[in-house]
């Protein structure tokens, strides 16, 4: 186990912008028994209902933590203390003789339906059903562990609620809608946030085509701290549906976060704005007054915005868009700042291999690289270790480049602060590397120039 004194603090408090424990107007991820995974909003005084799983008063959820299994008993939960793995003895019981014809279970869907119309318990109704089973002991220790699963899955009214960690809502989204997130895996998106080093404090851009998952990464690992600018094509901030189930707190994402447009972060773009100033007289009521001052302050946060976006310096562009890439990073290449991060990703790995082909003929991109991630997931049981039956083919590719700084001022610089100095006889003694008095050598300058390059790197 790892010493949290080593641990550094903004890693130590994962959840510094989004709250510890659920809490109204939340949207929580929800495992149900039969492994599906639904997103529901905590709503204050409302009825959240599961379908078939039964529903429950919203109220019970707030304030409680994440990871606990409750069950749904009429409109109430219990909290159910957490399962154990339990070892699985090997027989010689095989499956070859076993006939789950029509007649095997006894059970009908009618007497069923009447003992939950009785209020009797899942785990009687499938007790009984175990019981009536005609070739229940005929199977192996394995078959019946996945019998009763399937029944638990079927009749049981409990479900889990999951941490909203980018981890879990990468993963809800992959498996609800691949394609809206442009088949972003979670392995992918730790690529790209790895290639694209984004830490606190950074300043980054972001094309987001992705319903908001990269802008997620990035926000979360910020951790409340650091600048991120968003590009879109809509007139409006776009609506990303990934970020509500983050539920990140709003004061945390508000000094961080701001969107562009296209037509905005062109340099000689002149927005057409309605006006914000009018003379007193014409002024009628305190809502117009009211409206009017909210336009300025609207059209003083666009011209900030563009201001700041104009000066550059940033960190690293991160893109995952359905438009052609290299445009893309032609139009946001000047606003990078010297040895800034490039990283695109695609479903298509051909689109980022002719783009690989572009930038290797051009100087100012450095070690253009395209990797695509490949993941395998294992069921991880006593006696049952293998691979997933049914896994993803691909999270797409990612190309990852360095703008190269090219400034002839700052090279000469560099020439000359690394020019070994003249030495004369009148050299005063200094300490050299290895502690003894004597005239600082040509090899001493070099020692010292790579140290320099160390600590710079650093």
């Amino acid at each position: 186990m790892s010493d949290s004194r080593l641990i550094p603090k903004n890693l130590q408090e994962p959840n510094a912008i989004r709250p510890p424990n659920m809490e109204a107007e939340n949207t929580v991820l929800l495992r149900l028994p039969n492994t599906e995974i639904r997103s529901v909003k905590i709503m204050k005084d409302s009825t959240i209902s599961l379908g078939r799983f039964g529903s429950f008063y919203a109220n019970e959820l707030v304030g409680q933590p994440y990871g606990l299994t409750y069950e749904i008993s009429g409109k109430k939960l219990n909290v159910l203390p957490p399962s154990t793995i339990r070892e699985v003895e090997d027989t010689e019981a095989t499956n070859e003789y076993i006939n789950d014809g029509e007649f095997v279970q006894p059970l009908t869907l009618l007497e069923i339906q009447a003992l939950k119309r009785q209020g009797v318990h899942a785990s009687d109704i499938i007790k009984k059903q175990i019981e009536l089973h005609a070739n229940y002991a005929l199977k192996t220790e394995y078959s019946k562990e996945k019998y009763k699963k399937r029944k638990e899955a079927k009749y049981s009214k409990y479900f889990t609620t999951i941490e909203p960690t980018l981890y879990n809502v990468c993963n809800y989204w992959f498996i609800k809608d691949q394609n809206r997130i442009r088949d972003i895996r979670m392995d992918t998106l730790s690529q790209m946030l790895n290639f694209a080093n984004i830490r606190p404090g950074g300043r980054y851009i972001a094309v987001d085509d992705a319903s908001g998952l990269v802008v997620s990464g990035i926000l979360q690992r910020l951790g409340g701290k650091g600048r991120l600018l968003t590009i879109c094509d809509t007139d409006s901030p776009p609506a990303y549906p990934v970020l509500v189930n983050m539920n990140f707190k709003s004061d945390a994402t508000k000094t961080v976060l701001s969107t562009l447009n296209w037509a905005t972060a062109q340099p000689g773009h002149n927005p057409i704005i309605p006006p914000s100033e009018l003379p007193p007289k014409d002024i009628r009521s305190e809502r117009q007054k009211s409206r009017l001052n909210k336009r300025k302050a609207m059209n003083a946060a666009l011209d900030a915005t563009r201001d700041e976006l104009f000066r550059g310096g940033f960190d690293a562009l991160i893109v995952s868009s359905e438009y052609e890439p290299y445009s893309i990073i032609e139009a946001l290449f000047p606003f990078l700042a010297g040895s800034a991060s490039i990283v695109i990703q695609c479903p298509y790995v051909q689109v980022l291999a002719e783009l690989q082909n572009k930038l290797r003929s051009l100087p100012q991109y450095l070690f253009p690289n395209v990797t695509e991630t490949w993941l395998r997931q294992y069921q991880v049981l006593p006696g049952r270790t293998h691979p997933m039956m049914s896994m993803s083919g691909s999270g797409g590719a990612v190309l990852h480049a360095i703008k190269v700084f090219d400034d002839p001022k700052a090279s000469s610089a560099m020439v000359q602060r690394h020019k070994p100095k003249k030495l004369n006889s009148e050299s005063t003694p200094d300490i050299d590397l290895t502690g003894s008095s004597l005239p600082r050598m040509a090899n001493q300058i070099e020692c010292t120039v790579m140290l320099d390059g160390l600590e710079d790197s650093d």
